[in-house]
């Protein structure tokens, strides 16, 4: 497969098809080789991408006034709500973030967890103030009618096609 057929005894890369002549350096493995050059190329390929997983994944989070003045700009009243969303959302987020890793202080924080229940009459925007929020923070948002879940076993949908519209 990595020889050439006239009979020579000269090895080539498995991926690009240079020969060991026209690089500096062939690694073999079972049956195949890789040059330096390909090498460099794959590793270049990895960094890349694990810097962009890095930054994906290590955004900053935004404080309480910076969440509360990205709703501003969208959704018009709601003074309360905008500001208890997004201390509710900055403090979600702090404890997400403190069950990633170790940290020397984290016996001294504690994050109790909490619910937010939008309570409203239709059309007063407690669905827009969710969909603008999950825009902000880049996170998947679905709507579903609860009306139609049943328990698993019974007629109707099960809880688990709301996960299915993530």
């Amino acid at each position: 497969m990595a020889r050439i057929g006239d009979g020579a005894d000269l090895l080539k890369c498995s991926f690009c098809g240079k020969s060991q002549k026209q690089v500096k350096k062939l690694i073999a493995g079972p049956g195949v080789y890789i040059c330096d050059e390909c090498i460099d190329l794959c590793n270049e390929i990895l960094e890349e991408e694990l810097a962009e997983a890095a930054e994906v994944g290590m955004v900053a989070l935004p404080k309480p006034r910076e969440i509360f003045e990205f709703l501003e700009q969208y959704v018009v009243g709601q003074e309360a709500a905008k500001r208890s969303l997004a201390v509710a959302v900055y403090n979600h987020y702090k404890r997400v973030r403190a069950g990633e890793g170790p940290r020397p202080d984290a016996e001294d924080v504690e994050l109790a967890k909490s619910n937010i229940l939008l309570i409203g009459p239709t059309g007063c925007g407690k669905t827009y103030l969710a969909q603008t929020l999950a825009k902000m923070l880049n996170v998947p948002f679905a709507i579903a009618d609860a009306t139609a879940l049943t328990e698993a076993g019974y007629v109707g949908e099960d809880v688990e096609n709301i996960l299915l519209k993530l």
